[in-house]
């Protein structure tokens, strides 16, 4: 490496010590495409030293073949590592890079300016103190800077540097600069960004990275490394009410039990009272252990394990906090999302939420509104689609603790995961409890499930039969339950059809309809499963999330999937009803199967091949399967 501490070859204990105890800054570069925000990392890591001989011998080499300088060193490909990258000379994937200086150790993260990579941005911007905003001085402030600008604001980073590149090539023009600058703070000053640092800059040529330089004479601030190096950041996490959310319950050996994590925000110390959430418990503190020795106290960042002076019942994802500042417990929240997945966020579907160190069940209640990032202005929506940021409210299968992400990152940050396929296609922020989630208990009852189904003779459950339309599920539901009716069993048949008469039919058949049609569904069947009911549910419920979501809401063995298995061509030719004609001629939109999807269960209990089995077989197979799984005997 080009850069050589003194104190390397002099005491090299003394160096390691130096650079244990040097500040971190974590930031983020970011702003429209072609800003420079590569070129300026390299920049920083070039003039810092800390390139590798054989690497600054590679950028040579890759700017002469595939650089945008003419030959000319191109700092941007130290961070540009991805084929596609270099080849578009954009940046598409989140790069971090660490660098340090003789006062302070950065991680940088190099974050797209696409809109297309938004998603990607807010990875980089979740963990960073500040940000460094690029504007480009020939194009001024542009709708990326405002996207970029407004996720910066939303994601409580409050130190902003406004770095006006490539001066160079405007030029180093004052005006210039003084004009992006006033209409910057315009913007700002709208999302509540206030502590802005703006600096004239050439990335490529180095004026006001490292030094001054004298082609920008009438500027007299910092230049950007200064700032960095200086800027005071992460100061205030001390000082706020102690968090500790519980990641692992370590108990070695009988004697000892602890409750390890990551401190969030606060101070412990050995003796303090603490309560724990949600069980709201109280404690006090025995011991603050670690590797290295017991401590008399703790601060954010700390990872410790903490001992009671009582025993407590305290589980992974329960919070640790200040007995006199605990934070807010609830299951209903208004929060705001930005969707990062191709497949819209509908109302009324399920998604697990990552909290903390706890994953749980939310379900999007009615989604309030979208904010356009350009005008600020808020306008209805029923869904959210890749990049959309929108305001929406959740329901939770279990309460919380929790702090508004403005207070606490850690406790009202969140991430939303695809139950299906385990991607994560959402990244959130708890703004506040609702009302109604503070003044609704479940009411405990004396008369539960198992007395009712011990009256029936039965064992409660919910056979879902699922299909195309025309595939037959009505008809070897119907029959299924007039068989069940003849063995004196008690039943409830819940169709798509006569549903939509009644408690749904304010519904229509979006994507986002038809997700709340059957969450509607599967809170019905629940409650029928709780008074004891065989409820059979036919559905088209074209989608695996919901059919799961249903799944999950009952206990196990409760839930019974029968597919309902008809080829399209096979349904398309009954017809019965004359559906498929209207939606091949356009009459009838978002129809399942012609121009709405249908998917199929991938490991039903029950499947049935209606080109083999007639209804009055399927009939007989779904009895004989509640028969054998022991449904229809005493519970």
């Amino acid at each position: 490496m080009s850069h050589k501490s003194e104190l390397i070859a002099s005491d090299i204990n003394a160096y390691l010590e130096a650079q244990q105890h040097k500040s971190l800054l974590r930031f983020i570069t970011c702003g429209s495409v072609d800003d420079g925000k590569s070129s300026l990392i390299g920049r920083l890591l070039y003039e810092s030293k800390m390139i590798f001989e054989d690497q600054l011998a590679a950028l040579e080499a890759d700017s002469k073949k595939v650089g945008t300088r003419g030959g000319e060193l191109d700092f941007a490909l130290l961070v540009d590592g991805l084929a596609a990258e270099r080849e578009q000379g954009i940046t598409i994937d989140v790069a971090y890079r660490f660098f340090s200086t003789e006062k302070r150790k950065f991680i940088v993260a190099d974050t797209p300016g696409h809109e297309q990579y938004t998603r990607n941005m807010v990875t980089g911007a979740s963990t960073a103190d500040l940000a460094v905003i690029l504007i480009d001085a020939r194009k001024g402030v542009l709708t990326q800077t405002r996207r970029h600008s407004f996720l910066v604001s939303l994601l409580g980073i409050r130190r902003v540097v406004l770095a006006v590149n490539k001066m160079d090539l405007a030029r180093y023009s004052q005006e210039v600069f003084d004009t992006i600058l006033q209409e910057y703070r315009d913007f700002a000053t709208q999302i509540d960004l206030k502590d802005i640092t703006a600096i004239p800059i050439s990335a490529v040529y180095g004026d006001n990275i490292v030094e001054a330089g004298s082609n920008m004479p009438w500027y007299r601030g910092p230049t950007l490394m200064h700032h960095l190096e200086t800027v005071e950041v992460g100061d205030e996490l001390p000082s706020k009410p102690f968090r500790l959310p519980v990641q692992w319950v370590n108990r070695p050996n009988h004697e000892f039990r602890g409750f390890a994590g990551l401190i969030s925000s606060g101070t412990v110390h050995q003796g303090d009272r603490i309560r724990v959430l949600p069980s709201g418990r109280e404690s006090k503190v025995a011991r603050i252990v670690t590797a290295d020795g017991d401590l008399p106290s703790a601060v954010a960042g700390q990872s410790v394990t903490l001992t009671l002076d009582s025993e407590i019942d305290i589980s992974r994802g329960d919070v640790i906090a200040e007995g006199d500042a605990p934070p807010q417990v609830a299951d209903q929240f208004e929060a705001t999302v930005v969707w990062m997945h191709d497949d819209p966020m509908l109302r009324g579907r399920s998604y697990l939420m990552k909290i903390g160190t706890r994953t749980l069940t939310a379900t999007v209640a009615p989604i309030k509104h979208k904010i356009n990032v350009n005008t600020l202005e808020q306008t209805a929506a029923e869904r959210l689609e890749l990049n959309d940021i929108g305001v929406c409210e959740l329901e939770l299968d279990r309460p919380i603790p929790f702090d508004a992400y403005r207070e606490d990152h850690t406790l009202g940050g969140f991430i939303l995961i695809d139950r299906m396929s385990n991607n994560t296609v959402g990244a959130g922020l708890l703004s506040f409890a609702l009302r109604r989630s503070e003044n609704v208990h479940w009411q405990a009852l004396d008369v539960g499930k198992k007395v009712r189904s011990q009256l029936k003779s039965q064992k409660s459950c919910v056979l879902w039969l699922t299909g195309l339309s025309g595939a037959g599920k009505s008809t070897i539901a119907n029959l299924v339950e007039k068989r069940l009716l003849s063995m004196g069993r008690h039943t409830y048949l819940l169709d798509g059809d006569n549903v939509r008469h009644g408690l749904n039919k304010d519904l229509g058949f979006t994507a986002q309809d038809r997700v709340e049609n059957i969450r509607r569904v599967a809170e019905v069947s629940k409650l029928m499963v709780d008074a004891g009911l065989i409820v059979l549910v036919s559905f088209i419920s074209p989608f695996r999330s919901e059919r799961r979501m249903a799944r999950d809401l009952l206990e196990a063995g409760e839930f019974l999937e029968v597919f309902v298995d008809t080829p399209i061509a096979v349904a398309e030719q009954r017809d019965v009803k004359g559906l498929y004609k209207k939606a091949r001629r356009g009459e009838l939109k978002n129809f399942t199967g012609v121009d709405s999807p249908y998917e199929a269960p991938e490991n039903a209990d029950i499947r049935i091949d209606t080109q083999v089995v007639s209804p009055e077989e399927a009939a007989d197979r779904i009895v004989a399967h509640l028969a054998n799984a022991g449904m229809l005997s005493g519970a």
